[in-house]
């Protein structure tokens, strides 16, 4: 079967092969022939294979096209539901028409990404909208739920994941009235699932993988024994992915959307019976509280703020309480009123439910666990996790024979991939490093400036923006400059603004616009500065001559007072093991190599990658961060760098 298997995906990628046949631009790269080749083995062979393959290699084709040529049933899962999308909507109808294999396919999502046709007839009847703009999405999502065949909200152009209207016309684990609800027949959730049952390949996300695996209510659970193949694409986000989903986790929106729900339920089916509102406004009341004591002192908060639980557990302790007393106060009124309407055992169960969480949290954390708190401006979520996945993924992989393969870009610095391995139990599968096919030596090239303040000097910031300033002037724009941290980003932008190269330039501040619209705005990258943080490390793809700079302000080293980061390295400490060398600097070549990779998208790209950190010329680990990038051209001096952006201002 290996041998079969192999040559018939060799044949597809061939170079008259029905790949090539089907696209004109399509040529043989040797890269992607040993990918697959490799991919081929472990499918037919259900064994577990981890890849990294660098930009350019084409990985998506290269375990797609094993997969829809073996015949066996398997299951995709990516870093998120636009990578979701794009495999499902365009490159798997591709190949599947190029390679003429009757495969049918099914995206599954999570249920927030499903209209809930009842609870949009009851957002209609009696939702309390926060202005406008929010009655009219919820115009918008009415008229498209009357032809929509799937109900995924993707669908709605537009729609921002952010607007208020999703939870009110989606379903959660909590509020669903699974078969006792008057829409059950058309419900889209429970069709997604079907479909997703039926089908030969299916597409799923890491945070539905992980999240499912703990609470059984997407389908991956029922679905996950059924396939021989399972591959995880973009795998260096599976542990942080994991960590979050398989932990417990309660969240002051949790309790008031509890609050919402039960009092449209209460007036619309048993208005007299209860004091609804009295109810409602208890748990309400003691969700905010909650906030209050998670946040302390930090009353405004930007994006989240991850916070030690030893900080606020005892501020929390009341709180924890008085949420427990409403959610139960709330739970026995519902009980009273049980055979009113289907909604009411429900709503019950998550009170009963909210409850349990908060004594949960209220006592002291489960063993190998940690536990933290994430503020948001609009609630704060308290967590208790693992802190690894290595526990959940060996429990899956020994339960039956099936093939298990992990690619990403970056999995480490080593041969053995332990970055990657370590933390998900993978030291035992078979592992292989596949180079990038592009010409870093000649396309790029990479330069660490010698006199640069330290990035703990007050300065700093201030500098890197000065020098982007110089870099982005020598171009032209076309130019990101990358931040490890959000504070950082207005001193940096208003130091790129106050230099006189930056003079007709715009600069594009995260933050100030959704992240489409500032690379919509980017566009070309003409005159254009981006100062971004964390979500524009990766996940952005801008070919061509759109960005020919990179600038990252310092090592991307984890957050020592993270309280995820401070249990790791308790742990690593604790089996006897070095933290800075297996974990801090391991961490950061795998975050550097996703920012650099920004920079060379295609074989004729070219650019300047410029690393704002005089450590990485001053200490010993920066050998080793340097050795992870890609092999480009190393440059001495800022002459030299801004020749290099005259050079290739030049060619545009």
């Amino acid at each position: 079967m290996t041998d079969d298997l192999a040559a018939t995906v060799a044949r597809a990628f061939a170079a008259d092969g029905p790949l090539a046949r089907s696209d004109p631009n399509f040529l043989p790269r040797e890269a992607q022939d040993t990918l697959a080749a490799r991919i081929a083995g472990a499918v037919a062979d259900r064994e577990t294979l981890v890849a990294e393959a660098g930009t350019g290699v084409g990985k998506t084709f290269a375990y797609l096209v094993p997969l829809l040529l073996s015949g066996r049933r398997a299951l995709i899962s990516t870093a998120t539901k636009s990578l979701q999308d794009q495999l499902f909507l365009r490159d798997l109808p591709r190949l599947r028409d190029a390679l003429r294999v009757p495969v049918r396919m099914a995206l599954l999502k999570g249920r927030a990404s499903y209209l809930c046709r009842h609870r949009l007839i009851q957002a209609q009847v009696g939702a309390q909208l926060p202005d406008r703009f929010a009655a009219r999405a919820l115009h918008r999502v009415a008229q498209w739920a009357q032809a929509t065949q799937s109900g995924d909200l993707a669908e709605i152009e537009g729609l921002d994941d952010r607007s208020p209207v999703i939870p009110l016309v989606t379903s959660t684990r909590d509020n669903c009235l699974g078969s006792e609800c008057p829409e059950f027949r058309t419900c889209h959730v429970m069709q997604a699932r079907r479909d997703a049952m039926a089908a030969d390949l299916v597409v799923v996300n890491h945070h539905l993988f992980f999240a499912d695996m703990a609470l059984r209510d997407s389908g991956v659970a029922e679905l996950l024994p059924t396939v021989d193949a399972a591959v995880f694409d973009e795998a260096h986000q599976l542990v942080e992915a994991g960590v979050q989903f398989l932990g417990t986790t309660l969240a002051t929106g949790q309790a008031i959307d509890l609050g919402r729900d039960l009092l449209a339920a209460g007036l619309a089916h048993a208005r007299g019976l209860q004091p609804w509102n009295e109810l409602q406004a208890g748990v309400e009341h003691a969700a905010r509280e909650l906030r209050l004591a998670c946040a302390g002192e930090q009353r405004e908060v930007r994006g989240m703020l991850k916070r030690r639980w030893e900080e606020r557990s005892a501020a929390t302790e009341p709180a924890l309480q008085a949420l427990a007393d409403a959610a139960l106060a709330a739970a026995q009124a519902l009980a009273a009123v049980a055979e009113a309407a289907p909604d009411f055992p429900k709503l019950e169960q998550r009170a009963r439910t909210l409850a349990a969480l908060a004594g949960r949290f209220g006592g002291e954390a489960a063993a190998d666990h940690v536990r933290w708190i994430d503020l948001t401006p609009q609630q704060a979520r308290l967590v208790e996790s693992p802190l690894d996945i290595r526990e959940m993924l060996s429990e899956q992989r020994a339960l039956a024979p099936r093939a298990w393969i992990f690619t990403s870009a970056t999995l480490g610095d080593d041969e053995a991939l332990s970055w990657f391995t370590a933390s998900t139990g993978l030291e035992d599968a078979e592992k292989l490093r596949v180079g990038s096919p592009f010409d870093y030596p000649a396309h790029a090239r990479v330069w660490v400036p010698a006199r640069f303040p330290l990035p703990n000097a007050p300065g700093h910031a201030a500098a890197v923006g000065a020098l982007a300033a110089r870099c982005a002037g020598a171009l032209g724009g076309r130019t990101f400059v990358l931040t490890t941290t959000l504070r950082v980003l207005p001193v940096v932008a208003d130091a790129i603004t106050a230099q006189p190269e930056a003079a007709g330039l715009t600069v594009l501040v995260q933050g100030t616009e959704p992240r489409r619209a500032l690379l919509q705005r980017f566009g070309d990258g003409r005159g254009c500065v981006l100062v971004g943080s964390a979500s524009f490390w990766e996940g952005i793809d801008m070919p061509g001559d759109a960005l020919q700079c990179v600038l990252i302000d310092k090592l991307p080293f984890p957050p020592p007072g993270d309280p995820l980061v401070e249990a790791r390295v308790r742990q690593l400490r604790a089996q006897g093991r070095n933290p800075f060398d297996d974990y801090f600097v391991a961490e950061a070549a795998v975050s550097l190599k996703q920012g650099a990779g920004r920079l060379i998208r295609t074989e004729t790209d070219r650019g300047l990658l410029v690393l704002c950190d005089p450590r990485l010329r001053q200490m010993a680990y920066g050998r080793r961060l340097l050795a992870a990038l890609p092999p480009m051209g190393r440059l001495a001096e800022e002459e030299q760098a801004l020749a290099w952006l005259a050079e290739l201002a030049a060619a545009h």
